[in-house]
């Protein structure tokens, strides 16, 4: 957020701060937040790479298309194990799931 509409909003009486803080998660919990994200991003990334559409992706792994969607998306439903076996359904290599792992880099396009 830039510093004009930062100080326009404290000025105006709201609070500004972190999803972390708004919720109150712990710095664990915040974690794996961002780590479901980035896989999340990592997902969408590598099935575009991939030239695949979410209903490909649906069938590859057996699933549905908004099942694919909401996994994309992050949905609070979605587990870990299942964003990575949609990454990997994807065909990226486990090279490339790594990297989405440790956010360093995101798959390569």
């Amino acid at each position: 957020m830039n510093t004009t509409k930062l100080k326009r909003l404290r000025g105006a009486g709201w609070k500004v701060g972190s999803a972390k803080d708004f919720l109150r998660l712990t710095d664990e919990e915040a974690a794996l937040v961002e780590l479901k994200i980035s896989l999340a991003d990592a997902l969408k990334q590598s099935r575009q790479k991939h030239r695949l559409s979410q209903v490909d992706l649906a069938q590859r792994m057996g699933s549905s298309q908004s099942r694919v969607a909401k996994i994309e998306t992050g949905d609070p439903s979605v587990t870990i194990d299942l964003i990575v076996r949609a990454i990997l359904a994807t065909g990226a290599s486990r090279k490339e799931l790594q990297r989405a792992f440790t956010g360093k880099e995101k798959v390569a396009a």
